[in-house]
């Protein structure tokens, strides 16, 4: 009996050995997950975009003004980065404005006189939940440095949005990418290990259209998997829908995340015939695509080389898009970007699909 044992660990043993690239991923996968998570989620919190502006009339600064904008402008919570990137607007709707189309993360309104009987207005941006606890506190910091004693009054303008709300947006995403690594790459990769893809050959249909309905089925399948999550997320963290234009909007949202992940997978699944190769690779890309796609904490929260990530990242834009229209209840004038980059991605992952899975089969 342990003869037998040791004779099938070791047949087992060498044939581990015989594959570095699953020894380099073994070994490569605790490290990514150290840096790329240790980066992504709880880092310091900078450069958060507010507007300041004062109450009119008067149209002249006040001292209080003038000293805390100086002030805020030079906060920081380390040594290296402010906390704070202030820009002063002459008009408190402007302001505001920007604040409910996203460019900033809070609005600060001053007094219009000295005295510490009249308020600063604090309006932030309450989608985020990490966020305006820091610039609540840079503000009563900068009035206490200032000797002035104005109360502070806070308007979350999304109301008191939970972290299990801020989150579970993201969770989608999750959902869309799980269903296509297992719906859409492994299926492949098993079609092609049980001859399924040289039966098609046979057949007069074009290579293209075979890579094509592949990416529709893996597509039809996130998309369930997407839209079943995001009734799930709904009833879990008690978020209600303001309108009928904002389901139409998320499903949309879905509908082309859902393409173009799953041409992503398709295509990375087309250059491996081992499911053991693919699982590792596509594990390692979840890792980076989630932890950098603002899901768990938000982007200004990570360094530079990692935020850089986000701008190719598909699933940023994604989850953007659907806090911005679950959380906000904004629209296309909002969304438009992160639409428009996520049709581009799509556009270029089929392409790439279509041109890796052609050269698998040659």
């Amino acid at each position: 009996m342990m003869r037998s044992a040791i004779a099938i660990f070791k047949r087992d043993f060498k044939k581990f050995l015989s594959n570095p690239f699953i020894i380099m991923m073994t070994l490569f996968m605790p490290i990514m997950y150290l840096v790329i998570f240790g980066n992504a989620f709880g880092g310091t919190l900078s450069h958060i975009p507010v507007g300041v502006v004062q109450e009119v009339p008067p149209y002249n600064d006040t001292p209080l003004f003038t000293e805390a904008v100086y002030q805020l402008n030079h906060i920081s919570q380390t040594d290296a980065d402010k906390l704070l990137d202030v820009t002063v607007y002459a008009d408190e709707a402007a302001a505001k404005q920007d604040l409910a189309n996203g460019k900033l993360s809070a609005v600060i309104v001053f007094p219009s006189s000295v005295s510490n009987d009249n308020a600063v207005r604090l309006y932030v941006d309450s989608s985020d939940s990490i966020t305006p606890p820091l610039v609540e506190a840079a503000v009563n910091q900068v009035l206490l440095g200032l000797g002035a004693h104005n109360p502070v009054t806070v308007d979350k303008i999304y109301g008191d949005i939970k972290y299990l709300q801020f989150f579970g947006v993201g969770v989608i995403m999750m959902a869309i990418f799980t269903a296509t690594m297992f719906g859409g790459g492994i299926a492949l990769i098993k079609d092609r290990e049980n001859g399924i893809h040289e039966g098609y050959l046979v057949t007069p249909i074009k290579r293209s259209s075979i890579i094509m309905g592949i990416i529709s089925s893996g597509t039809v399948r996130a998309f369930i998997a997407g839209f079943t999550i995001f009734w799930i997320d709904l009833l879990v963290t008690g978020i209600i829908l303001q309108s009928f234009q904002d389901f139409l909007l998320v499903l949309l949202v879905i509908l082309i995340a859902c393409v173009g992940v799953t041409s992503l997978v398709v295509s990375f699944a087309s250059r491996f015939a081992s499911q053991q190769e693919y699982s590792s690779v596509i594990a390692f890309l979840n890792l980076i695509l989630f932890m950098t796609s603002g899901a768990f904490y938000p982007v200004i929260g990570m360094p530079g080389w990692l935020r850089w990530i986000t701008v190719i990242n598909p699933e940023y834009y994604g989850i953007h898009a659907l806090r911005s229209i679950i959380l906000r209840n904004q629209g296309l004038n909002v969304i438009g970007i992160d639409l428009v980059a996520l049709l581009v991605f799509s556009t270029a992952m089929i392409v790439l699909g279509i041109v890796t899975f052609r050269r698998t089969l040659e």
